[in-house]
């Protein structure tokens, strides 16, 4: 399964009164994909160190699949655990398929099988081996090394992913795209994943659940859409500027708001859009052809329907999205 559990974990580092982190409290779901999200300073990269025991808890327990983490050996854990960081850490005097290939080669793989598989991963995060695999680090961009990146953490194919600002260096080009292909990525793979940003939109954008924290503790824990429509206190709301419902509309992605397809519904021709849309391209769609609801798509299957009542009931406001006269 590989659920991710925190019980009333604090951190407080040698010379410092105050915590870094204190007494959080919250589960990760297997093959979901959470948020840490806050200000800098606020201790979420504490947190999230803690799991793969870069840093070790002061009090409390962190739970994977129900075993305390202390319970499991160190170089065990972190082989069991992808980790993908800002400056990203590619090896200089390695190519590229060495440094994907360094952790397979550390656990024994057979030479021909880690081939295979930095040839399969490469593919995975758009970067063709018969291009990349013998470029240096000094030879990509930014965008790219951190492509490379994420290949190197699902060598050995975890089924837990950390991940620290990972796209925090890129310009917001390249961002866009990286986060584009963690979408698509994350629906190919099965994974459990615990990301780390202070963008609220990159947050918004890829989260099945965001903790919002705040000086070391978790102020609120739920899904984007109920952060956004019912912020906790003044600090989430003003975090995630609640009360502007155009933003709302852009943030908040198809999925979210879409309606499963009824047993027995009889597909037509409805104008399509993809799940990972946001809601103001969709709204856009539906105003501009008129039709009474879309199909909502996914690797180009049907799976689900969305009209605009259903936008109309998940955003905040009495009546932020009205009808064009039909």
């Amino acid at each position: 399964m590989n659920a991710i559990r925190f019980e009333k974990v604090t951190k407080v580092f040698p010379g410092n009164a105050i915590p870094a982190v204190r007494g959080c409290s919250f589960e990760v779901e297997a093959d979901s994909f959470v948020v840490l999200l806050g200000p800098s300073g606020c201790g979420k990269t504490t947190l999230l160190k803690m799991v793969n025991r870069l840093y070790e808890p002061t009090e409390g327990a962190i739970y994977l699949d129900g075993v305390d983490i202390r319970e499991i050996e160190v170089t065990s854990l972190r082989r069991r655990i992808g980790y993908v960081i800002q400056q990203v850490g590619l090896f200089p005097h390695m190519t590229v398929a060495q440094n994907v290939a360094v952790v397979p080669e550390l656990i024994g793989w057979s030479r021909e099988k880690i081939a295979e598989r930095v040839d399969a991963l490469l593919d995975l995060v758009g970067l063709p081996p018969e291009e990349y695999s013998r470029r240096y680090p000094a030879q990509l961009s930014g965008g790219q090394a951190q492509r490379v990146g994420l290949a190197r953490a699902l060598a050995v194919d975890p089924r837990v992913m950390l991940m620290d600002e990972p796209f925090g260096a890129i310009d917001a080009i390249t961002r866009a795209s990286l986060q584009d292909e963690m979408l698509r990525l994350r629906r190919r793979l099965k994974k459990t994943i615990l990301f780390v940003t202070h963008d609220v939109e990159e947050a918004l954008r890829l989260a099945d659940k965001i903790v919002v924290m705040r000086e070391g503790q978790i102020v609120q824990y739920d899904t984007p859409f109920e952060i956004l429509t019912h912020p906790k206190d003044d600090f989430v709301a003003e975090l995630i500027g609640s009360g502007d419902t155009v933003r709302q509309l852009s943030l908040l992605r198809v999925e979210a708001a879409m309606a499963n397809l009824p047993p027995g519904f009889q597909l037509d021709s409805q104008p399509a859009i993809q799940c990972s849309e946001n809601l103001r391209e969709a709204l856009s769609l539906l105003l501009k052809t008129g039709a009474p609801y879309l199909f909502v798509i996914d690797e180009g299957e049907p799976v689900g329907i969305l009209s605009l009542e259903q936008i109309r009931s998940k955003t905040s406001g009495s009546n932020p999205v009205e009808a064009r006269p039909r």
